[in-house]
C-alpha cells in the first residue's frame, strides 16, 4: 500500500525566523542563509540565523518562563507532550518530506522519524512520576528527604541526519521534567524543525519551547550563556570539545552523542544471511553512512571471510541505489553538502593510495537520471584494510566500509579497541557464551548481538571514550535533566 505524500509547497513552513518567547521574531542582525536541496544541489529557501543577541534574548525569555513552568503540576506537563505528539503524528509526512528535501534522507527512511519523536514525548510523559525524592532515616528528633528539581534552561543542539525525529524526541525528557528548552537545528537543515515550532510551539506556555536556528555563532551563545543551565549535543567530537569549553566557564552540565567508529564483529559460527543483512544495514548506506551509530568497520574471521564478503558486495548493489529523496522509491540519498562530497571522496582516495582493495563504488554516481546536482557518492567497500589506514582509523560519516580479516581473538580485539571511539558494536554468533565475552571485551556503550541498528525506547543509549557522555532514550536521560535537593527537619 502506497503512502499518499502531501505537496513540498503545503509542508514548507510559513515562517523563516526565530521561534521565542511564544513569537516569530526576525534576527537582530538581519542575517539569513540559503538551504538547499542536497538531492540537486539547488537553494530552498533562506533561513533566519541566530547570533549573539538573539540567543540571549531567546535564553531570557526562556528562563522568565521556566519560573512558573517549574511549578506546573506533573500530570498538566504530561499533558501538554502528549498533545504535542499527537501534533506529530498527524503531521509525519509533511515533517518526513522537509527532512528528505533538506537533508537528502530517503522519505521512505524518513516516515518513521517524527512518529519516533512522538513515541518519546509519551515515554517521557508516561515517566513523569519517576520525577520523586526519597525519605532518608535518621535520628528520631530529624526528618531527612529529597527532591528532584530541574535544572532550568536547557540548549540542545541537533544533528542534520534526522531534524525533527532529534528535536522533537530530544526536546521530550527536559520537558517533562519541568525545564524550558532551547532547540538549535542543524544550519544545514533547519526546515522541519521550524514547520515542527508552528506545529506544537504554542501548545505549551511562551517561552517553554524555542527554535534558534543558526550557525557556530548561535551554538557558542548558547553553550556559554550563564543563564543555560545544561548544554547538549548530537554531533562530532571536535564540536563536542569546543561546546565543552565553551560551557567550562560557567560549568554547566553536558550530554554528548559523538562520534563512531563502530566495530561489527563476525566470528565463523554466525548465520551467514544474517550477518550479510547486517552488514549491509548496519553502514546505513540508506542516508550515505551518515550516523554516528553505522557499523563502518567489519571484521570477519578467515574462515568466512571470502564467502560473506562475495554475498555483502551482490546485497548492497541490489539493494541500495542514489536516487531522488523525496520519491519513494529511493533507496540511497545523497551526502550533506557539496563540501561532505569532497571530503569522503579524499578519504576513498586515501584508501586507495594506502594499499586498501575497492570492491564497489568509490566514486560519484553517473548516468543517473535526475540527481545530476546532487551530492552523492555510490555505496563503496574497502577490503584488505588495516589498523593503521586512514580509513580505518577515522570517523567518514559517509557510505564507506572498511573490511578486516582476522584470526587471534586477541590481536582482533587491539583492533577492535584501538580508537578514541566507542559508541556501538555488533557481534554475530550462534554460541551465547561466546556472545557475552565479546560484549565484555568491546570498548562501547551500546552493543547489539546478532543485530544491527536497532534502538529500543527505554534501553539507556550513549557512548563510551571520546563518544559522548551521559545516556538518552532513558529514565536516565529523564534524571539527568533534574538536580537532587536535600532537605533536614529538625523535630526537637
Amino acid at each position: 500500500m502506497s503512502t499518499k505524500l502531501p505537496s513540498i509547497e503545503s509542508s514548507l513552513p510559513t515562517y523563516n525566523e526565530l521561534f521565542y518567547d511564544g513569537k516569530w521574531q526576525p534576527p537582530i542582525s538581519a542575517h539569513y542563509q540559503e538551504t538547499y536541496n542536497p538531492g540537486n544541489g539547488k537553494v530552498i529557501t533562506e533561513i533566519a540565523q541566530a547570533g549573539e543577541e538573539d540567543v540571549n534574548a531567546a535564553v531570557l525569555a526562556a528562563d522568565k518562563a521556566f519560573q512558573a513552568y517549574k511549578l506546573m503540576p506533573g500530570a498538566q506537563r504530561a499533558g501538554l507532550l502528549r498533545k504535542a505528539a499527537n501534533v506529530m503524528r498527524e503531521h509525519a509526512a509533511e515533517l518526513a518530506l522537509l527532512d528528505a528535501l533538506d537533508t537528502g534522507n530517503p522519505i521512505a527512511e524518513m516516515l518513521s522519524d517524527a512518529n519516533v519523536a512522538a513515541a518519546f514525548m509519551d515515554y517521557f510523559a508516561g515517566l513523569i512520576p519517576m520525577l520523586k525524592g526519597e525519605t532518608i532515616p535518621q535520628a528520631d528528633d530529624t526528618f531527612h528527604y529529597t527532591l528532584r528539581e530541574p535544572l532550568g534552561v536547557v540548549g540542545r543542539i541537533v544533528a542534520y541526519n534526522h531534524p525533527v525525529m532529534f528535536a522533537g524526541g530530544k526536546m521530550a525528557a527536559p520537558l517533562a521534567a519541568g525545564n524550558t528548552v532551547i532547540i538549535k537545528p542543524p544550519d544545514q537543515a533547519p526546515l522541519s524543525c521550524l514547520r515542527l515550532a508552528e506545529l506544537i510551539g504554542d501548545i505549551f506556555p511562551p517561552g517553554v519551547v524555542n527554535v534558534l536556528p543558526g550557525g557556530v555563532e548561535c551554538g557558542k551563545a548558547l553553550s556559554s550563556h550563564r543563564l543555560v543551565r545544561k548544554i547538549t549535543l548530537i554531533g562530532s567530537i571536535p564540536t563536542g570539545k569546543a561546546i565543552a569549553r565553551a560551557a567550562a566557564d560557567t560549568l554547566k552540565q553536558t550530554l554528548f552523542e559523538l562520534g563512531g567508529k563502530n566495530a561489527l564483529i563476525a566470528y565463523p559460527d554466525a548465520d551467514l544471511e544474517k550477518l550479510t543483512v547486517g552488514i549491509g544495514r548496519g553502514m546505513n548506506f540508506t542516508w550515505a553512512g551518515q550516523s554516528c551509530g553505522s557499523t563502518s568497520r567489519v571484521f570477519l574471521h578467515e574462515s568466512i571471510h571470502d564467502q560473506v564478503l562475495d554475498k555483502v558486495v551482490e546485497y548492497v548493489k541490489k539493494e541500495f541505489t542514489p536516487g531522488i529523496p523525496t520519491k519513494m522509491s529511493t533507496t540511497m540519498g545523497p551526502v550533506i553538502t557539496q563540501a561532505a562530497q569532497e571530503r569522503i571522496l579524499k578519504y576513498i582516495e586515501s584508501g586507495k593510495q594506502e594499499g586498501a582493495k575497492l570492491l564497489i563504488g568509490g566514486k560519484a554516481p553517473t548516468g543517473i537520471k535526475d540527481i545530476e546536482g546532487g551530492y552523492f557518492i555510490e555505496p563503496t567497500i574497502f577490503a584488505n584494510v588495516n589498523a593503521d589506514m586512514k580509513i580505518a582509523r577515522e570517523e567518514i560519516f559517509g557510505p564507506v566500509m572498511s573490511v578486516f580479516k582476522w584470526k587471534d581473538e586477541e590481536e582482533l580485539y587491539r583492533q577492535v579497541n584501538a580508537t578514541e571511539y566507542g559508541l556501538t558494536a555488533s557481534i554475530f554468533t550462534k554460541d551465547i557464551t561466546t556472545a557475552q565475552k565479546a560484549v565484555k571485551r568491546v570498548e562501547s556503550g551500546y552493543v547489539w548481538v546478532n543485530q544491527v541498528g536497532r534502538h529500543f525506547l527505554g534501553v539507556p543509549f550513549g557512548g563510551y571514550k571520546e563518544s559522548g557522555g551521559g545516556r538518552e532514550e532513558s529514565l536516565d536521560e529523564l534524571l539527568s535533566f533534574t538536580q537532587t535537593k536535600s532537605v533536614n527537619i529538625s523535630l526537637a
